[in-house]
Order: structure tokens, then sequence, then C-alpha cells
């Protein structure tokens, strides 16, 4: 149904018909008349329509093709072409039209059409030459811009030689590629043809020895200018020696001249350097403050991230005598929206509407976004409702309010509006409409938005990174693997994104892989993929990897804030080091109430209860308001310390103390509490007095307790409400099928078993990995594929007649839930994944070394009491991680006190 909401225009592609659809030949008044007024689907009609045999005139292909570029409607683009083509217009053309094709194609980003078109131009004069240079320069490849300006030069015995558009492009390439020789011998051509006296070529020479880093020139071509400078004259010299700030403002204070733009050229210097206080001296020392003056400072303090402080100076402005004005009201929009300052937010929407400043398109804008950052969604709309005037950032605003507030279908709605309305769509859009995408986690929209950028031109490097966090949402690895493939220059959130792709979806050896690839190229993590790699790690219980990580934060000197101090608590706690994650913790004097939060789970994990309260109680003193998340991680640990006295106190403290309402997960923590203490009738009552419809989560939670305590007349009424709630998870009748087979019922858990199957689903087999030094190894049970296989079995085989001879160990074949032999459980016991590890893991460590396992499914209860003997027996330390919490095994006994 959300689907049917989008509707995409047909294909860019198809030509226009040439059968004409009138007789009438166009008028070219309306036709120019309908360019100046944005109207590009009328204009193209009306281009169109003429009688047959007749081709339009030249300038009525460049008024459209002039909008089509302004627009960079490259689908409408590419149809004036094929027109162009179909009515010969093209042939005879003396150069014209092809270079007006060649303008509009370098402003629509397609750059190779540009070039194809360029290449079969059988005369080329001065302006064709500057379209396809200028195509390279705005697409980022001012490399290949200079390589056609080597052509042109090589082609000037064809008469063709360089204007000053030309060297003011080539000036412009020059500097962003950093060659100032090529810029100085542009530099000596313009001086040979007069051109250095052009203000607009001065300019670009200014900017291009900045940049070069060759201030000295730079200040001489400034200095010459004399009279002939301008405000771009003074931008072009500040905006490229933002790093010699003080050496120009010293050369500025010189010359002694012209002091207004100079002061208010040196405020948006200094801002752009984070330089506020020295902004703050030059604005105190304008004698004659104007508007510009007072809108430089204060858009200083608003762009520095200094939101309260420009609300003060607006204080100050009043005083000074000035109104706010058009551009004062932007800044202070954005600032009390960054504050979220809802009723200042009104004030000033207030007195633009009394200085009618609120019909001002980017007024409106700018209020639409305060608005949104107030989460005052309906106001947005009211604003967008009453602009006369929207332009494509009003349409992006306001479907990225809608979709940021989670109402989807109303962002996929306004972006059909926007289509119908002619509004160009541009990768900023696209982003805020996968935002909506994302929130209905639909692939099939997905891949029609994806399919729409390709059409029209608009995967830039955003757009492509969003759509891979869209496929990896909706679970789509493979698509967003192809996606990730096709970016040639990936940035850190391409990497990034790509990294959480795999995590999210449980691929996290394919995480790490890509995080060591990324690591060979030239990009360097950032706090974000470290945040993204501590969880994979975590998730794989892979140690010194994390060390690795942990090492390379200290050793960049990264600042460690908060999200990745939890994350490396989080990390080393999922290691099973818990000592790891404490002097993490410890090390922290400020702490926030993530960090407490992820210590108190941590040590929930473990096993210790009793210091998860202890570590909430500190919380608590030091003033941190404690969140659903941290009730969460404490009622977990009471729940797997068997204290049931103190989790029901917790939860009730979190209703009546902290009006904190319970989540699912927050009844099933309680439902598991009880459960686990063997009060399972009790926990079925407090499942029938929630407030809440109890989902899967909470049932999950009674029939696993019933199972422990043999509670099997309620353990099939907690089994047939989770089937009803999920039938298309397989792990759901995995656990109802062990219990119809602890109660001896073979037939019933075999047809279960059977559904499965039946559903196509699949279930994952039960897994159990352990760190050997860099490398991750697996087994299943009953696994063969390793390649030291023969001899794991065989010590396999040496550690379980030890443990029945010193151990006294005899296998409890209850755990085995299979309708078979005696003999046969006996041997799937043996076989179980977690005692290849734990073989695998004496074989290839020195003596008295500890052993970390993770298993993806619950430890059952003979693999338990054989670990607690090999800990005995081998001296060995064992940290065993399940799919319920962690057990250290240590001289024949585990830290859960036989409790999981």
């Amino acid at each position: 149904m959300a689907t049917a909401v989008l509707s995409f225009p047909p294909n860019p592609y198809k030509k226009f018909s040439t059968t004409p659809p009138s007789i009438s030949p166009p008028d070219p008044t309306s036709l120019k008349q309908l360019c100046k007024e944005g109207n590009l689907r009328q204009a193209l009609r009306l281009l169109t329509s003429q009688t047959p045999g007749r081709s339009p005139p030249q300038e009525h292909y460049g008024w459209v093709l002039d909008l089509v570029a302004a627009k960079k409607a490259v689908a409408q683009g590419v149809q004036v072409h094929a027109h162009a083509v179909a009515t010969g217009s093209l042939e005879g053309d003396d150069g014209f039209l092809a270079t007006k094709l060649l303008f509009m194609y370098g402003k629509c980003g397609r750059v190779a059409d540009a070039r194809l078109l360029f290449d079969g131009m059988s005369s080329r004069t001065v302006f064709s030459w500057n379209a396809l240079i200028g195509a390279y320069l705005s697409s980022g490849s001012a490399c290949e811009a200079l390589g056609v300006y080597r052509a042109m030069r090589l082609s000037a015995a064809s008469g063709v030689a360089p204007d000053g558009c030309t060297l003011a492009s080539v000036l412009k390439a020059s500097g962003v590629e950093g060659d100032g020789r090529c810029g100085c011998e542009v530099h000596g051509l313009a001086v040979k043809h007069g051109l250095d006296r052009s203000t607009f070529v001065a300019n670009a020479l200014i900017a291009m020895y900045a940049k070069c880093g060759i201030l000295d020139s730079a200040m001489r071509v400034f200095e010459l200018m004399h009279d002939g400078r301008d405000v771009a004259s003074w931008n072009s010299m500040i905006s490229g020696c933002l790093q010699n700030g003080m050496e120009l403002h010293a050369a500025l204070l010189k010359s002694g001249s012209e002091v207004n733009i100079q002061c208010n050229a040196l405020l948006v210097m200094y801002t752009k350097c984070g330089r506020v206080d020295s902004a703050l001296r030059v604005f105190r020392e304008i004698d004659e403050k104007d508007y510009i003056s007072w809108n430089s400072m204060l858009s200083c303090y608003v762009q520095n991230g200094l939101y309260a402080e420009a609300i003060e100076f607006i204080s100050e402005m009043l005083r000074g005598g000035f109104q706010p004005d058009h551009a004062c009201i932007v800044s202070l929009s954005s600032a009390v929206g960054h504050l979220g300052w809802l009723l200042n937010g009104k004030e000033v929407h207030a007195y633009a509407i009394k200085q009618r400043l609120d019909s001002d398109t980017q007024v409106g804008n700018t209020l639409m976004d305060m608005y949104m950052k107030c989460r005052y969604i309906e106001y947005s709309a009211h604003v967008f409702d009453r602009m006369r005037i929207k332009d494509h950032i009003s349409w992006t605003t306001i479907i990225t309010c809608y979709a940021q507030s989670s109402r989807h279908i109303e962002a996929l709605e306004i972006f059909r509006e926007a289509q119908k309305e002619g509004i160009k769509v541009d990768p900023m859009m696209i982003g805020s409409i996968l935002e909506a995408c994302s929130g209905l986690e639909t692939i099939l929209l997905a891949k029609q938005l994806h399919c729409y950028a390709i059409r029209n031109g608009l995967l830039d490097l955003v757009v492509k990174n969003r759509i891979i966090d869209i496929y990896g949402e909706c679970g789509e690895v493979y698509h967003s693997l192809k996606m990730f493939e096709t970016v040639e220059q990936k940035d850190i959130v391409t990497w990034t994104s790509m990294i959480n792709c795999y995590a999210n979806s449980g691929l996290l050896n394919e995480a790490l892989v890509l995080f060591a690839e990324m690591q060979s190229t030239d990009v360097q993590p950032d706090s974000v993929a470290l945040v993204s790699i501590l969880g994979a790690i975590g998730g794989l219980s892979s140690l010194a990897k994390g060390k690795e990580v942990h090492g390379f934060l200290i050793r960049r000197n990264f600042h460690m804030e908060e999200a990745i101090v939890s994350s490396l608590v989080d990390m080393y706690s999922g290691c099973g080091s818990l000592s790891g994650a404490l002097k993490v913790f410890n090390a922290v004097k400020c702490k926030d109430m993530v960090l407490w939060t992820a210590m108190i789970n941590a040590t929930g994990m473990h096993g210790h209860g009793k210091q998860a309260i202890d570590l909430f109680k500190r919380m608590l003193q030091t003033g941190v308001t404690p969140d659903h998340v941290s009730f969460l991680a404490l009622l977990y640990a009471c729940s797997h310390s068997k204290l049931v006295n103190e989790g029901k106190c917790y939860l009730d403290m979190m209703m009546s103390t902290y009006r904190l309402e319970p989540w699912q997960e927050h009844y099933a923590c309680v439902v598991d509490l009880l459960g686990r203490s063997g009060q399972t009738e009790e926990a079925y009552e407090f499942i029938k007095s929630m407030p809440l419809k109890p989902k899967s989560v909470v049932w999950c939670s009674l029939l696993g307790a019933c199972r422990v305590h043999k509670n099997h007349e309620l353990a099939v009424v907690a089994a047939n409400r989770l089937l009803e709630l999920e039938p298309d998870n397989p792990g759901n009748y995995v656990l109802v099928s062990n219990v119809f087979a602890e109660m001896g019922k073979w037939n019933n858990a075999k047809e279960v078993r059977a559904r499965i199957s039946e559903r196509g689903l699949r279930k994952d087999p039960a897994c159990s990995w352990i760190e050997i030094g860099n490398n991750v190894h697996t087994f299943t049970t009953r696994d063969n594929s390793h390649r030291d296989a023969e001899r794991i079995n065989l010590k396999l085989a040496e550690i379980t007649e030890r443990l029945r001879k010193e151990g006294g160990y005899t296998e409890d074949t209850r755990s085995v839930l299979h309708d078979v032999s005696e003999e046969e459980k006996v041997d799937v016991l043996h076989r179980h994944s977690e005692r290849l590890a734990i073989s695998f893991g004496l074989i290839n460590t020195r003596p008295g070394m500890p052993l970390r396992i993770a298993k993806n499914l619950r430890v059952c209860g003979d693999c338990h009491e054989f670990t607690k003997l090999v800990s005995k027996l081998f001296d060995r330390d064992i940290v065993v991680r399940d799919a319920n919490r962690f057990h250290h095994f240590s001289g024949g006994s585990c830290s859960c006190g036989d409790f999981w």
C-alpha cells in the first residue's frame, strides 16, 4: 500500500514524437515568457508544437536549454537533444545549439554526454571549449579540465584563442589541483592578452595563488587592482587565505581604505576560521556599523554553534537601533531551532509575520526547519502551506519534517506533490524520501527510489551511502554490497554503512574483514566507524581484535567521547573480560547515563547482580537519572542472579518514582525472574495482570522457565501463544518441539519440527567459536569440516575418558531431545559444538591459559557439568558466553551457581 503513494515519471530517455500535435507554429514571445517564468513543462510542449517539416529557431532551443540547465532537469534536456536531432536542427549548426547542449549537460553533471557531443562537433568555438572545461570543473574533475585547456591551446592554430572566461575556469582548476606552475603560465598569458585587467580574471588569479599557498603573489595581484576591486575581490583574497588570517588582517589595516568592506569581509573570514573572539574584536572596532556588520556577527555566532550567545546578541542589536531584517530572522530561527526553544521560536515567527518577512522563501524554509528541530511538525506544515513561493528546499524540508517524525506516508505524498509541481528533485530530496523509506522498511519502495535516482542522475555519494544503509536496514545485504561496490571514491561513511550492514545482519566476520580492508586504504576510521566495529568484535567475542582497536584509539589520541567509551565497555564485556570493562569504566571521571547503563549491563551478563545494583545506586547518587534502558539492564541483572524481591522493587521504582511506562522487555525480565526462581504460576499470573497485551518476548520467557522447572502444562499454553504471535520464527518451533520432547510426546515434537520445513523456514544450527591468536575458529555439532578435525576428536575422547575416571563424569542424556537410542544420545552429547571448541583450545594453547568460547544457543546441562570438570582437572579458567549470559568456570565450579 505504501508503494502506491509513489509515482514516478515515464522513461526520460524516450524521445518526443516528431509528429506534431498542432499545426500552429510556436509563439516566440510566449515561449520566452514561459522560460522566464520557469515553466519547463509548458515550454517543452510549445517548443515541439510546430508545423511538420519545420524546425524551431536555434534561439528557441537556447531559451529552453538555459531553463533545463538552471533546473538541472537532465531528462528533459535529453528530450530536447533528441528533438533537435530528429528535426535536423543540429545539421549545419554554427556551434550555437551544440554549445548550448554542452552547457546543459555540464550543468546537469552529465560530463560523459558532454564529451561525446563535443568530440562529434565539426567546428568548435571558444564557447564550446569553455562549456566542456566548465563541465569537467563543476563535476569535480579539475585535472580533466586542465587537459581540455591544453588541447585547446594545441588547436590554437585553428584560430580559437582562450578568452577571460577560459582563463578564469583554468585558474580555478589550477587552484583545486594546487598546480601553481600551470596557474603562473595562465597568468602570463592573461598579461600578454591584457586580460589580467579584467576584475573577473584578477579575482580568479588571487584565489588560485592563495589556494596554492603563494600568498605574496595573491597579495600583489590584489594590490594592483586598485579601483577595480569589488566585494568578490575581497572575498577571493580572504577565502583563500583563511590559514593566514592574521597576516591578511595586518595587510588590510595598512591599506586604510574601504573600511566597511574590509571589516565585514574580515568578519566572514574569522567566522570560517572559528575565531569568534577575533570576529567580535573586529566588530567592536567598526565605528559605523551597518546591517551587514550586525548580520555578519550574528551569523558568526550561529555558524560556530554559539546559539544562546546569538540570541543575546539580538538584544544588543535592538539597543543599537537596528530592527531585525530578513537575514537576521534566518540566523535567529536557526539558533532557536538548534536550542529547541519553541516559545522563542514562536516569538521570532510572530515578528516575521508582523514585519511581513514570512513571505520570503528563505525565511519560510528556516522557520520550517526551526519548528522541525523543536518537534512541532504541525507548525512546520502550517508555514509550508502559507508560503506563496516554494523552492526545492521548501519541499525537501517538509518531506524531512514528516520523515523524521515517523509520518512516512505523508512524506511520500508530499514527494508526489512536488513531482506534480515540476519541482527539481535533487540528491538532498532523495535523501529525505529515503528517510521515509527506511521508516517503512519496505524493500520494494527502496528499489523504486534507487531506480528513480539512477534514471535521473541523482546518485551522489551521500545518496549512495544512504541506499547502502536502507538495504541493510531491510536485511538486503546483497543489494547493500552491490551498491557499495559501485562507489569508486568511498568515504568513511560508505565504509561504515557497509560495516553496519554486515554487523546488523549477524555477519560479524565479514564486518571485521571489511574494517581491515578499509584500513588498507587512505580512509581513516572515525568514532562512528570504531563504535560499529567494536560492536561487531563484542558480538564475536574476539578479545584480541578488541584490544587492537583499543590500542589504535590510544595511539591516535582519539577523544574518548561517551559513545566510544560505552562501546569499549560493551566490547570487553562481550569478550568475557569484565575486568577490562571495569578498567575502562573507572578511568572515566564524568560518566553519563549510557556509560553507567553499559557497566550495569556488563555486570548483569556476568552474573554479578549485587554488583549491578551497587552500580545503579552509585549512578543515582551522582545525580544521573535512569531511563528505560537503565532499568532494563538492572532487571536483567536481577533475573540472572535470582534477586526476586530486588527485581520487583525496581520495577515498582521505575513506574512510581520515575514515571516510566515499562516496555514489553521489562515485563519479560520480571517473568523470567519469577520463572527462573521456580515461581512459574506466579509468573503466569503476572502476565495476565499486565496493562499491555503480552508479546512474544514475554511468552518466550515463561516458556523457558516452564521447561527448566518441568511445568509442562503451562509450557504448552506459552508455546501456543508464542506460535500465534510469531508463526514465521523458526526458533519458536524448536522451543515448542523441545517442550513436547521433554514430555515424551515425540509425535507432537516431530510434527512441530516438520512445520519449519513446510513454511520454508530455516533454523540456525548450534554453533560455537573460539579465538586462537588472530583467528576465530568455528564449530557446529558433529562438525568434521575443520582441518584439525581428527586431532580434535582424539583429544575430545581423551578428555572425556579422563573426566570419567578422575571426575566421576556420567553423561546426562536428558538434554538430548531426540527420539533415538541412549547410545546415540551419548554420541550427540560428545559432539556438541562447545566441546569441540574446548578440545581445540586445549590443543592449541599453553597449559594454564584461559579459554574464551562463545555459543549462539543456551548451554545444555550436561555440557555445563562437562566444562566444570574440565576447568578443575585441566587447571583452566574457561569463559563461555551462551545466548543467555556468561559462565566463568574455574576449579570445578561456575559463576552462575548452576542458575541459568
